[in-house]
């Protein structure tokens, strides 16, 4: 099992080109960032994880921005969304920055998507919160024919595209990995459905990893990866997600000024070295 880093890039914290160095020093395999395009004011809609809204959901990079600048300060570090709010994106746009991040990092791009939380947020760009599952389901499917075809061409109910070209492709044959987020049944069947891996989040129970393992194998998708967003650093649980077939383990790094972020890192690193 591999080991890599989740975090949120901000304004405030390390600078992504920093960071993606101190990464591939401290030998992790892969940095995976989260994405919010705005958050509105209203706070209608929850925090999934109780009480306010973490300062850094205010305060994210884009994450293709991001991941271009870690992209060109390292050599084997790949470069993950976690996760790219597909519904609320213009797809061609999406489908040119994935693109092209695979092409400036020479072949190390991950895009993990999802359909997202912040009901509000989706309505800002257009999007309606009821039909986001179908919608990024068609995306998807889209993105395939965008990324494998010269003169690609989409006709769905939420997506309709008459053919079109668009440069660069993936330097990933027939694309990027697309690393499906959210343990959902929908999520599930989404992964089956268009998936190259499955990015679960770290509270999930590494019984729930083997029994999704398990599901995929009677779908006939027994190539499908396995990446832990921000898994805690207690060894059950690590030891747990190996023995469930986890490819790849991702701890939660905390959005902090350099110096403290590079001293987070080499706790993690020594954690990451007793289970390698």
């Amino acid at each position: 099992m591999k080991f890599g880093i989740s975090t949120f890039v901000t304004d405030e914290g390390i600078r992504p080109d920093v960071l993606g160095a101190a990464l591939e020093e401290r030998g992790f395999d892969s940095l995976f960032l989260a994405e919010h395009s705005h958050i509105p004011a209203s706070r209608e809609t929850p925090y999934p994880g109780g009480g306010d809204l973490p300062r850094v959901y205010y305060r994210t990079l884009d994450p293709f921005v991001a991941l271009s600048a870690a992209a060109v300060a390292t050599s084997e570090l790949l470069l993950g969304t976690g996760i790219a709010l597909l519904p609320q994106r213009d797809l061609i746009h999406t489908a040119k920055e994935v693109a092209s991040l695979d092409l400036v990092s020479d072949g190390r791009a991950l895009f993990g998507v999802g359909v997202g939380w912040n009901r509000e947020e989706m309505r800002n760009h257009g999007t309606d919160p009821k039909t986001r599952g179908a919608l990024i389901d068609e995306q998807l499917a889209a993105l395939k024919e965008i990324w494998t075809k010269d003169e690609a061409e989409f006709h769905g109910e939420h997506i309709d595209l008459d053919p079109i070209f668009s440069w660069p492709k993936p330097v990933q044959k027939p694309h990027v990995p697309i690393y499906i987020g959210g343990e959902s049944e929908a999520a599930l069947n989404r992964l089956a459905r268009y998936g190259d891996g499955w990015l679960l989040r770290g509270y999930t129970k590494y019984q729930e990893a083997q029994r999704v393992r398990g599901w995929l194998a009677d779908q006939g998708r027994e190539d499908v990866q396995f990446a832990v967003f921000g898994g805690p650093t207690t060894p059950k649980v690590i030891d747990g997600f190996r023995e469930a077939g986890v490819e790849r383990y991702t701890f939660l790094l905390d959005t902090l000024p350099e110096a403290e972020t590079l001293k987070s890192l080499d706790e993690l690193a020594k954690v990451a070295s007793a289970h390698r």
